[in-house]
């Protein structure tokens, strides 16, 4: 099997693991976005380092998807400010607390932290703190990949928690240990990452379900209209208006 026969098999073996298995939790967790938003309250996203970075971009200002949407782009984090800074600063324990207070979340507000291996001290901290502040957390990540890491690796926070145990809900992305999914004839290690796509699978599936939710309780979904289409500009403006004080990156 040629390479991109070989990742196509594997990424669609995850994708159906996702909706046979996370179905039930990820209608859960839209219905919580559902009542947040017809609340009138944000939905903050936290991809807690490395690449999770990309969550936090993957839901927000994104045609298609809910506009009330909170994303923490933190710099520090973000591989843009340097690749190996951010595997320090996700290890890096108390950084979390000054992180949620720079985006002013709230109580009774949603946090979804994404995070494959959910292991490290940005993510545990994140999690453990958004639920002292009162918020609802639902946690995006890999129990496999969790469990695969042995207490004491220098990636875990202290406490050796993972994000899979933290979160009110839970949506796994059954991504294995170490990310890559393929073994090719004399590479030293797996290749083709795979939480990337899962990620993405993970959150448009939940931005759906909770469109579908809220047309079925007859609440008119706040949805990005693309700026490249006609009429785009316009169909956004007002949101952008009303909302560009609370949602830091508007």
């Amino acid at each position: 099997m040629k390479p991109t026969e070989a990742y196509y098999t594997a990424v669609n073996t995850i994708v159906r693991q996702i909706v046979e298995k996370e179905a039930e939790n990820i209608r859960a967790a839209a219905t919580v976005l559902a009542y947040a938003i017809m609340a009138g309250r944000l939905i903050h996203v936290f991809g807690t380092g490395g690449h999770s970075y990309m969550a936090g971009e993957e839901m927000f200002y994104r045609a298609g998807g809910l506009q009330p949407i909170n994303a923490i782009l933190d710099p520090g984090v973000s591989l843009a400010a340097g690749a190996t800074r951010t595997t320090i600063i996700e290890r890096t324990p108390g950084y979390a607390r000054s992180v949620l207070d720079a985006y002013r979340v709230a109580k009774d507000e949603v946090m979804i932290i994404v995070n494959v291996n959910g292991i490290n001290s940005l993510t545990i901290e994140t999690a453990l703190e958004c639920q002292q502040r009162g918020l609802k957390v639902i946690a995006v990540t890999s129990r496999e990949f969790s469990l695969g890491i042995p207490p004491g690796t220098p990636s875990r926070h202290p406490s050796n928690k993972n994000l899979f145990e933290l979160g009110d809900i839970v949506i796994d992305l059954h991504v294995p240990p170490g990310d890559a999914l393929l073994d090719l004839p004399g590479a030293k290690h797996k290749v083709a990452a795979s939480s990337t796509v899962m990620v993405a699978f993970v959150l448009n599936c939940l931005q759906a379900e909770t469109i579908d939710l809220l047309l079925e309780r007859g609440f008119e979904p706040p949805i990005w209209f693309s700026g490249n289409m006609p009429g785009g500009d316009e169909a956004n403006k007002a949101f952008i208006a009303a909302n560009a004080p609370r949602i830091k990156h508007l």
